[in-house]
């Protein structure tokens, strides 16, 4: 004679009780409206218009903003015509609920949205430009050490 078990056949069938469907309504309502953590950097150049590079990647002109997955270092590279070239970095610091294990919390289980904004402000500084005098005696001095130094 086969014997059944009710105590497995009870577990696996659905929630009956207003108690048990409230629960599980509750429990797929949180999955589907997890959390999510947006992370956005904005780049500033004074002054504006720069070309910016974030990472060897173009990413517009200044103020440009981009959204950013991961925190730590990212080079910076800004370009404006009459201003020297910048290049730098920028240390992006993360907040205490993206640390580890917090994460978890704020990523996943944290029913809100989070907009981490964080911006960074360069200055340019102008170009300068020598004159041909000073121009044309470093390019014989220049030319006098590449030709006539002995190593």
């Amino acid at each position: 004679m086969m014997r059944t078990d009710h105590s497995i056949k009870n577990v696996c069938r659905a929630p009956s009780t207003p108690f048990g469907l409230a629960l599980l309504g509750l429990t797929v309502a949180m999955l589907l409206n997890s959390g999510c953590v947006r992370r956005t950097l904005t780049i500033n150049t004074e002054p504006q218009g720069a070309l910016i590079w974030l990472n060897d990647e173009e990413i517009g002109r200044s103020p440009v903003s981009k959204d950013f997955v991961w925190y730590g270092d990212y080079d910076v590279v800004a370009r404006l015509d009459g201003y020297e070239t910048l290049k730098t970095n920028h240390f992006v610091k993360a907040p205490w609920y993206q640390r580890a294990g917090i994460d978890f919390f704020s990523e996943i289980l944290y029913p809100g949205k989070i907009h981490d904004q964080r911006t960074a402000n360069f200055a340019l500084e102008p170009a300068v430009i020598p004159d041909r005098s000073e121009l044309l005696e470093r390019a014989t001095e220049f030319r006098e050490r590449s030709l006539f130094d002995e190593k």
